[in-house]
């Protein structure tokens, strides 16, 4: 099954590093989305961000909990973030992890893709099975 729409951010909240040395900062963040879309959704993000001095050089891991309507099924599912900015080349994926679907979403499995566009909006592609 495919899925897909756009969701706004909120909420960016980036605590002090809990580590800076040698060039590399270290620290949390969370945040919140909305999703619009075929995915009706509210979510919480718990980011692990390293960031190096070099420009565009920095990696993060997320674990995301989304609650809402996937087409017309109600529950809830977490999805894993894995993405790294080489100096601009930019990699992520982001991936549910097995068994935390609940509700209608009990069983859910798949894969969303995130896209920014220039004008910096987010939009998302979600191919998934349950």
């Amino acid at each position: 099954m495919f899925a897909k729409g756009t969701f706004d951010t909120a909420g960016w909240d980036a605590k002090p590093p809990f580590e800076e040395r040698d060039g590399v900062s270290v620290g949390l963040v969370t945040m919140s989305k909305t999703f619009h879309g075929d995915l009706s959704a509210s979510s919480v993000v718990y980011m692990l961000v390293a960031s190096a001095e070099a420009e565009d050089s920095r990696a993060y891991v997320a674990m995301e909990r989304i609650e809402g309507t996937l087409g017309s099924r109600a529950g809830a599912f977490v999805v894993q973030h894995n993405a790294v900015d080489d100096r601009g080349e930019q990699s992520l994926s982001v991936t549910v992890v097995p068994g935390s679907g609940t509700g209608e979403l009990a069983g859910i499995r798949g894969r969303m893709d995130i896209a920014i566009d220039a004008d910096g909006g987010h939009s998302y592609t979600f191919d998934y099975r349950l």
